[in-house]
């Protein structure tokens, strides 16, 4: 396989060109968004993408809209350099890193919301995230037009936002969902694991197994819900996680709560450990179990 960089380009006008010689060439698109930093979850993303027989285009775009006024839109890691070498070991096609003046520019004044998906989960705590999470897909689905865009599980309600936006406003991409790719210990790959310290990454291995745990005893159903959901904050809090936003059973594609496994459902959950916030989810259905 070529290990040639794939061309990195900044403006609307350049993506598009090369997008339409592609077309005249018969070629599919396949569109993998990130905000760089990138990880063997995100190699999976392109690999989908490659096996397919598509053009692999990676967005590399840490989009300010979607961080709150506390988060770290300034620490999030940006290694460009580092992520078109990955690319190119891969055989990816282009990277698309616009400026954020490009994405936004002056007057800019137009915004994507999708409700009730949002409603629960991380869109209470953070708020305006899945609108500019909304405003930031639709602007690269539109830029590129590819025919499938991939996303990650780990990010399911970002996953499940982005399938009921393009579905809503006739975006004629196909949206896939990857698998959660996990660290030999479960730990989901995160850009932002690089925050945690030695004893903190330890720790945080706990999340996946006490979630692993609590789905197993979901699905074997001889305990209420409620009763597992508080037993498994009161176990993360004892091994140090703190504050624990939510442990949640959810409707796999409603999201909003419930209390039997008379749909597929999926366990979520949101902690921090020191300055990390990390997330999570795992499917409860006989098949996962």
């Amino acid at each position: 396989m070529s290990t040639t960089a794939p061309p990195i380009l900044r403006t609307v006008a350049d993506l598009r060109d090369q997008i339409a010689r592609w077309r005249r060439e018969g070629a599919r698109i396949g569109l993998i968004p990130t905000m760089g930093a990138l990880h063997d979850g995100h190699m999976a993303l392109v690999r989908r993408a490659l096996d397919a027989g598509e053009r692999a285009v990676v967005s590399i775009f840490v989009n300010p809209t979607q961080f709150g006024p506390n988060e770290d839109f300034a620490a999030y890691p940006r290694r460009e350099a580092e992520d078109v070498a990955k690319l190119a070991a891969i055989g990816g096609h282009l990277v698309w890193a616009p400026m954020v003046e490009e994405m936004y520019p002056e007057g800019f004044a137009t915004h994507v919301a999708v409700s009730r998906l949002t409603d629960g989960l991380d869109g209470p705590f953070r708020p305006g995230h899945f609108q500019g999470v909304a405003t930031v897909v639709t602007k690269l689905l539109l830029q590129v037009l590819p025919d499938r865009a991939y996303f990650g599980e780990k990010d399911y309600q970002q996953l499940q936002v982005v399938r009921r936006m393009v579905r809503d406003l006739d975006i004629p991409t196909e949206i896939v969902g990857v698998p959660t790719v996990r660290e030999a210990d479960g730990l989901a790959l995160s850009s932002r694991n690089v925050y945690l310290s030695p004893e903190e990454r330890r720790i945080a291995a706990m999340l996946p197994q006490v979630m692993r745990e609590t789905a197993d005893a979901a699905l074997a159903g001889q305990v209420p819900f409620a009763e597992l959901l508080a037993a498994a904050k009161a176990r993360l809090a004892a091994e140090g996680f703190g504050p624990i936003d939510y442990v949640s059973i959810y409707d796999a594609e409603r999201l909003v709560p419930v209390e039997d496994l008379a749909r597929p459902a999926r366990l979520f959950a949101a902690a921090r450990i020191g300055r990390t916030r990390l997330i999570d989810n795992i499917p409860i259905e006989a098949s996962a179990a």
